[in-house]
């Protein structure tokens, strides 16, 4: 019997420098993708898959993002005094109780691997979540619910997983794969970030980590790896060397890689024509702008 995943980790210590000269006040985990902070929608998918402890691995200059979790009496008293009822829930759903929220450091920039390592204290002897916000994935059920269910009956560690042109495995870690068996992939190998004519497979992990304890004790002992970092790719790989299964999900929906611009204005567009109140006259300028585009050219 697999035990509940409860507790997950949230790496957010990064400076987000492909975001300057914003980020210069503003941490990148709270930059809007349409009306919600990037951290919000990681939130929320952790919440529908259970998850009811948060971590959050931070670093100096995320005070903003420590306070958008604070609760704010004197706005939801405005706001419930002008009987503005529908703000005020929106308001309340971003509150994070006491106990349920905890904040890491992570002192020096020493990679994801590195990252979630300096949560170790707090995980203990618990499986646990890694979430990436970075990575944010628009579908009917969220990434991490599919990945808990997909947990409950294989066990081990599992990492989301999609299908990546060759020539853009470098980016990613990459799955060996030992059985493929449609949604769910058993590995026999991870390879960090490999050159796209030596990598096993196209089968790219993302931001999304079901993971055994024993990880934390890998990274405890962890050399540093691709790009002179503390890789957790490298930590889930041993996983497999020491017998203990390592599996891939392909999860349902549509991953934008809001750590870039490019994918942020894409995730904005998408997310935006998915909001009832602003399909049509978003989708309206759109096909403006597609038809002024095209008759300049």
């Amino acid at each position: 019997m697999t035990r509940k995943i409860t507790k997950a980790i949230f790496p957010v210590a990064g400076q987000g420098t492909r975001f300057l000269p914003a980020t210069k006040s503003v941490p990148k985990e709270i930059m809007t993708l349409v009306d919600r902070p990037l951290i919000q929608y990681a939130i929320d998918e952790a919440r529908e898959a259970g998850i009811t402890e948060f971590i959050f691995v931070t670093s100096r200059g995320k005070g903003a993002l420590e306070d958008y979790f604070d609760h704010s009496p004197q706005l939801e008293a405005s706001l419930e005094a002008k009987g503005k009822t529908d703000l005020l829930n929106i308001l309340r759903a971003t509150n994070m109780e006491s106990g349920a929220i905890a904040y890491v450091r992570q002192h020096k920039a020493l990679g994801l691997g590195h990252a979630v390592w300096c949560a170790g204290r707090l995980i203990g002897n618990e499986p646990f979540a890694v979430i990436l916000p970075d990575d944010v994935i628009q579908g009917e059920e969220s990434c991490l619910k599919q990945m808990v269910e997909a947990y409950e009956e294989t066990g081990g560690n599992i990492v989301a997983a999609m299908e990546v042109p060759y020539e853009k495995t470098s980016s990613y870690g990459v799955l060996d794969v030992k059985e493929d068996m449609g949604q769910i992939v058993s590995t026999r190998g991870m390879v960090e970030k490999p050159k796209a004519d030596e990598a096993p497979s196209n089968l790219a992990v993302i931001g999304r980590y079901i993971l055994n304890p024993s990880v934390m004790e890998n990274l405890s002992r962890t050399q540093k790896g691709a790009g002179g970092e503390i890789q957790l790719t490298d930590a889930i790989a041993q996983e497999i060397e020491e017998g203990r299964d390592v599996y891939g999900l392909r999860f349902r929906g549509q991953r934008f890689d809001c750590g870039s611009k490019a994918g942020f204005l894409q995730a904005t567009v998408s997310f935006g024509l998915a909001r009832e109140e602003l399909r049509d006259e978003f989708s309206n300028y759109l096909s403006e702008l597609h038809s002024l585009r095209s008759a300049a050219e």
